[in-house]
């Protein structure tokens, strides 16, 4: 029997991604996360500055449950399915983040050089950190619609539209990473 502790392999998590948008299709339904987002600042009287957030939130109350989900999935998977080693990370790319001063994650989502108390004590992480969550808000809007959205279901129902949008995604994660980012922290 297959053990789920470690990093699950991609055809459990495939097969699971795949599952639920059979369901999402079945019942008529689509699925992003930013849409989540739009609703919770709907809920909270955004509709009263913006006409983006005028809208019949109690129909899309259905995804916010997904965002539940996703969070006590995630709650879930790491507190006791998982043996806690976290991401591991090719060795060749700790050593070219080593480079960009970011230390190697040992297991954790974020590194300590754009998320530590002291990192966040610096103007440039704070304009990094803020000028990144501002083109992130910007281009989900744009590109209508975040990468899950446009990645999963887009391109699962054959939506030329999220093709050229996940292929913009891949080409500025490219640009950032390898062109941008080592400007930026060197």
């Amino acid at each position: 029997m297959y053990s789920f502790l470690g990093t699950w392999p991609w055809y459990v998590s495939g097969f699971i991604i795949g599952s639920v948008m059979l369901l999402l299709v079945y019942f008529g339904k689509t699925f992003g996360m930013s849409s989540n987002l739009r609703t919770m600042c709907t809920i909270m009287g955004a509709g009263k500055t913006s006409g983006f957030f005028r809208f019949d939130w109690k129909a899309q109350r259905w995804n916010l449950v997904v965002v539940l989900g996703a969070m006590l999935g995630g709650f879930i998977a790491t507190h006791y399915l998982s043996d806690g080693s976290g991401v591991v990370l090719n060795p060749k790319t700790v050593t070219e983040l080593q480079q960009l001063n970011i230390d190697e994650p040992n297991g954790k989502l974020l590194p300590d050089a754009l998320t530590s108390a002291d990192a966040l004590q610096s103007p440039k992480v704070w304009g990094i950190l803020l000028l990144g969550g501002l083109l992130v808000g910007f281009g989900t809007r744009w590109a209508g619609g975040c990468t899950s959205g446009h990645a999963i279901t887009g391109l699962s129902n054959l939506q030329l539209p999220s093709l050229i949008a996940v292929i913009g995604f891949f080409i500025g994660g490219l640009l950032m990473s390898w062109l941008l980012l080592p400007l930026i922290l060197k």
